[in-house]
């Protein structure tokens, strides 16, 4: 299985989910690059629509910036498209999540504050790893919340995929060791953890997702743990302050950047990848268990691009 470059069947789906963007601050963004001479006021204009888009005010005015110095003859709307692609951090070509210890489960850590689609992104994540042959087991470490615990085993059961959960205040860490263990002992490929979904303020809990690191790390000598965080693309900038602060606690490997579909600013993307230097590996583009996708750089800019509703 490949995640960096969509199959065939996920363009389509990651075409529909940015109809809300195409037809919002990229329709106006479109009607500016289009005009026939691009003077001062223009270019400010083109400024505004992107920090409309979620791309943020410092990010925009580099963008600006950077396509009019291009001297490479590039129109003015492939200069600002060129420079948004150039935003994109670099990912592997055949990226997939897959285990450095041969024989041993992959652990993905999966962290972000409540709301933002946590375990509906773990449940979606899990049915396309099992659609794609990966056998998964989930974690549930979110042990603060007996209704986290009974969400996740709900979905395990719908998935038909096995659940390790403790009892209420348990500790998180000791969850993942022995989902480690059953995984281990079973033969699967991924282990999932839904952790606590707390504010990215409180330092207990990101001191908790630094005790599952080590954990893994003792139970899976040289293991490279995926740690997913995600995000909700409608929170714009907001986002931004939660990635920082789950960055800096457990190093994140990727962002899952869901209800991207539910948003008119679909610039999130770019300030999420040049801020935290690590790329977005899924978005989610709908409700249904296959409406996550893999986050594809050029297909994203292709579909972002493409003529909305409002600008045709």
């Amino acid at each position: 299985m490949s995640a960096a470059r969509p199959d065939r069947a996920d363009e389509p789906a990651l075409e529909a989910g940015l109809e809300r963007s195409r037809g919002g601050f990229m329709a106006r963004l479109h009607r500016l690059l289009g005009r026939d001479t691009l003077d001062e006021a223009t270019w400010e204009e083109i400024e505004e629509a992107l920090i409309a888009g979620d791309v943020g005010a410092a990010l925009a005015a580099r963008v600006v910036a950077a396509a009019r110095r291009r001297r490479d003859g590039l129109p003015p709307e492939a200069a600002v498209r060129a420079e948004l692609r150039a935003l994109l951090a670099p990912r592997e070509a055949d990226w997939e999540p897959s285990s450095a210890v041969a024989g041993q489960p992959l652990p993905v850590l999966v962290v972000g504050v409540n709301g933002t689609g946590k375990t509906t992104s773990i449940a979606k994540l899990t049915a396309r790893l099992e659609g794609r042959g990966r056998r998964v087991l989930l974690a549930a470490a979110d042990t603060f919340r007996a209704a986290a615990t009974e969400q996740l085993r709900a979905w395990a059961e719908r998935l038909d995929v096995p659940v390790v959960a403790h009892h209420p205040g348990a500790d998180p860490a000791a969850v993942v060791y022995d989902a480690l263990d059953a995984a281990s002992a079973r033969g699967l490929d991924v282990v999932i953890v839904d952790t606590a979904g707390r504010l990215h303020t409180k330092v207990n809990l990101m001191d908790e997702l630094a005790k599952m690191r080590r954990v893994i790390d003792r139970r899976l000598p040289g293991a490279r743990p995926e740690v997913l965080l995600v995000l909700d693309a409608t929170t714009g900038q907001n986002g931004l302050h939660q990635a920082r602060a789950f960055h800096r606690a457990v190093e994140l490997t990727g962002v899952v950047l869901a209800k991207l579909d539910s948003t008119a600013k679909g610039g999130i993307v770019f300030a999420v990848e040049d801020e935290l230097k690590v790329p977005v590996r899924f978005v989610g583009v709908g409700e249904r268990l296959g409406d996550l996708v893999p986050f594809d750089p050029d297909a994203f800019i292709e579909a972002l691009f493409a003529p909305g509703e409002a600008a045709r």
